[in-house]
């Protein structure tokens, strides 16, 4: 039965009971390269997570795979996990049907555990839509990715503080986030940290400097050029001023910060579609499931 089935919707619309019983998924994906196509081999998953058909929107060598959470929605105490192996040679684009939406703890902490691995000279990419943290939910993200020589990750996080559009603002809860990227075994980026509502790091400018969206692309391959880095600021910095975009020795940080998802969606996509040419080799196609 799903969990949505229970609502309390007296204290937040469109919230899950607090007391329905936890969610304990996991999702274990793999993929091999075939000749030049990339074939989802393993596809194995208990509790509400799961990929339909591996889809081929743009080239053989490219599966796309649409990761679903049936319920909608993860309440406190929800866990999560998704393993992913892409096997050398291999390519792999994943995302989401929609945005993720984080509801009130009720007590409990919700929790997501993604743990990818990438072969030699194959390449990853998380491209999950947008993730909404409801009035007073409770998460922790965990990041592992662990790459091969040559091989290539990019991946893209959006954070949205309450539900604005509704009048909601992040008022309670909190938010924990640990990323570490490691190529050959050797650790080459670590980023942690927690934001909590109601203390200087949702006002500082430090931190989120009053906004309420924040994102981030990381991307793990070859150097880019610096031209075509300012290409895209100077693309971006006009009608999105809360924008960056850094090269560092072993990977790349673009970082949005403002109130609207729209633009959080615009920046982060525009980058990727610069980018994905350089450290992917194929063209920067919005994904048919960012517009629908």
């Amino acid at each position: 039965m799903e969990k949505l089935a229970g609502f309390d919707t007296a204290a937040t619309p469109g919230a899950p009971d607090s007391q329905s019983q936890p969610w304990h998924a996991r999702l274990a994906l793999g993929f091999a390269d075939d000749h030049g196509t990339t074939r989802l081999v393993d596809r194995r998953h208990s509790g509400p997570l799961r990929v339909q058909k591996p889809l081929y929107p743009e080239s053989p060598a490219v599966c796309h795979a649409i990761v679903v959470h049936p319920p909608g929605g993860i309440v406190g105490g929800d866990q999560l996990s998704v393993a992913v192996e892409v096997g050398a040679h291999a390519g792999a684009f994943l995302s989401s049907p929609g945005a993720a939406k984080w509801y009130r703890a009720g007590g409990r902490i919700s929790r997501q555990q993604l743990t990818m691995n990438v072969g030699a000279h194959a390449s990853l990419e998380w491209m999950p839509q947008e993730t909404i943290l409801f009035d007073a939910a409770e998460v922790e993200l965990d990041s592992e990715i662990s790459l091969a020589a040559h091989a290539t990750y990019i991946g893209c996080e959006i954070l949205c503080f309450g539900r604005t559009a509704s009048g909601e603002s992040f008022r309670s809860g909190g938010v924990t986030q640990r990323n570490r990227i490691r190529r050959e075994g050797k650790l080459i980026w670590f980023e942690q940290g927690r934001l909590q509502a109601g203390t200087a790091a949702m006002s500082s400018p430090l931190g989120l400097a009053g906004n309420s969206v924040c994102a981030t692309l990381i991307a793990a391959g070859k150097q880019v050029p610096a031209a075509l880095l300012q290409a895209i600021r100077d693309e971006l910095e006009p009608l999105a001023p809360g924008f960056g975009i850094t090269q560092l020795k072993h990977v790349l940080v673009a970082r949005y910060l403002g109130n609207r998802s729209e633009s959080a969606r615009h920046a982060m996509l525009t980058a990727w579609r610069h980018l994905r040419p350089i450290l992917i080799g194929h063209p920067g196609v919005t994904p048919r499931i960012w517009n629908t």
